[in-house]
């Protein structure tokens, strides 16, 4: 339990005392029967009442409850607890006959068995509130950790889905360098200063849990000028940013996965009326993603299939951006079109 919740649950134990011990000191100088109170012995009357009752709430709080009742040992616990309670109630009580006789009207009542059961009921009473509050504190301090033990589980998924995205990504672009080698392009110098320039991307900036969404814009970019110059520029591709990027953080990788996808069963060389369109617009801390293509027989595409995709980047969004966001997908015969919405707030 870190130190803020420490110092609440101090300031909640001392709170209880202090409304405590003023209703008793209250209580003991109202002045009754034309009787005028005496100040200092009603402080010190209330004080050494708080201070028993206390002691014996605290010996139960800090001994009794976590040596027995956290290994319910029940029997244990209630035979245990009757002789300290017996004790504080006999010190409480004979405590009180000496402080109070003489100064307070109502002292004869101190005398009878009433106020000694009344008594025990009263010590009863906190000790069971002041462990309500152990139980309390006890379930909350759980509930953290289980919280805490949920989160390092969602955060290694996470990791396991990034790293899924790398060899992805990889083995595309390894692909498209080989065929720019192949034919001797010269283009292919480009191309690995590009490559050098997203690696270093992927391997460093995407361990953050997020990043400027401008440097995610210019991975996506670096993406896309590969794949122009292995279509030659023969493709119509357009990545459109709308709104101000500055200062807005995004969960890394968690865009490309559906423009790789429009390149994949959208872009072919051998069909006409093949393109790439991607919109990025921010509006009061809301980024929405639109990418869209057309649908290509699938004898015309020579890209191999992905083991990542769709069903990858659903469970990413869930972890990273839970009641947070919205993903509409339009698949036609003749198109396919991604809609994304992010609260980034």
């Amino acid at each position: 339990m870190n130190p803020p919740k420490k110092q609440r649950i101090l300031y909640i134990h001392i709170a209880f005392w202090c409304v405590y011990f003023s209703f008793f000191y209250y209580q003991y100088t109202y002045p009754k029967h034309g009787q005028e109170p005496d100040l200092l012995k009603a402080f010190v009357d209330a004080g050494f009442q708080a201070i028993c009752i206390a002691a014996m709430a605290y010996f139960n709080y800090f001994v009794l409850l976590p040596k027995f009742l956290a290994n319910k040992k029940w029997s244990s616990y209630f035979a245990s607890i009757i002789l300290p309670l017996l004790l504080s109630v006999e010190i409480l009580v004979h405590g009180k006959r000496w402080i109070v006789d003489g100064y307070r009207h109502e002292a004869w009542f101190l005398y009878t068995d009433r106020f000694w059961v009344s008594s025990t009921l009263s010590t009863l009473f906190i000790c069971a509130f002041v462990s309500l509050l152990k139980f309390v504190e006890d379930w909350f301090e759980l509930e953290a950790k289980k919280k805490e033990i949920e989160n390092e589980g969602l955060m290694a998924e996470l990791r396991f889905l990034k790293a899924q995205i790398n060899p992805h990504f990889l083995f595309n672009t390894l692909n498209n360098l080989y065929y720019l080698a192949f034919t001797n392009s010269p283009n292919t110098t480009e191309v690995i200063a590009k490559l050098s320039q997203m690696m270093r991307y992927m391997i460093y900036d995407s361990n953050h849990t997020k990043v400027p969404l401008s440097k995610e814009i210019e991975y996506m970019q670096n993406y896309i000028s590969l794949e122009e110059l292995r279509l030659n520029n023969e493709i119509p591709i357009r990545l459109e940013v709308k709104g101000e990027t500055t200062g807005v953080m995004i969960v890394p990788l968690i865009l490309i996965t559906f423009l790789e996808n429009a390149f994949k069963h959208g872009v072919s060389n051998n069909v006409s009326d093949s393109f790439v369109y991607a919109v990025v617009e921010l509006t009061n801390q809301t980024c929405t993603y639109t990418v869209e293509n057309p649908k290509i027989p699938k004898n015309t595409n020579n890209e191999e299939k992905s083991g990542i995709g769709l069903q990858n980047v659903r469970r990413r969004l869930e972890l990273s951006y839970p009641n947070q966001h919205e993903l509409i997908i339009e698949d036609t015969p003749t198109h396919y079109r991604v809609h994304l919405t992010l609260n980034l707030a």
